[in-house]
C-alpha cells in the first residue's frame, strides 16, 4: 500500500512543451547564413584592399642586395 502511495504523489507531467531541437535548428541555421554573409564581406574587403596596395605589397618582398 505504501508503493501506490508514493506512485500516485509523483506528479505527471502531461503537457506538451515546445521541442526545443525545432527552436535550435533554426537558430543554428540563422548562424550559418550570417557566418556565409560574413565570409563573403570579408573576402570582398581582402581582395578590395590587396588590389590597392597590390603594387606595394609585391615591393616590400622584393630581394635588396642578395638578401
Amino acid at each position: 500500500m505504501a508503493q501506490q502511495k508514493s506512485n500516485n504523489a509523483k506528479p505527471r507531467h502531461t503537457e506538451q512543451v515546445e521541442q526545443p531541437n525545432s527552436r535550435t535548428s533554426e537558430v543554428s541555421k540563422k548562424g550559418e547564413e550570417l557566418k556565409e554573409e560574413l565570409d563573403k564581406l570579408l573576402e570582398e574587403i581582402i581582395d578590395d584592399i590587396l588590389e590597392e596596395n597590390a603594387e606595394e605589397f609585391v615591393a616590400s618582398y622584393v630581394q635588396r642586395g642578395g638578401e
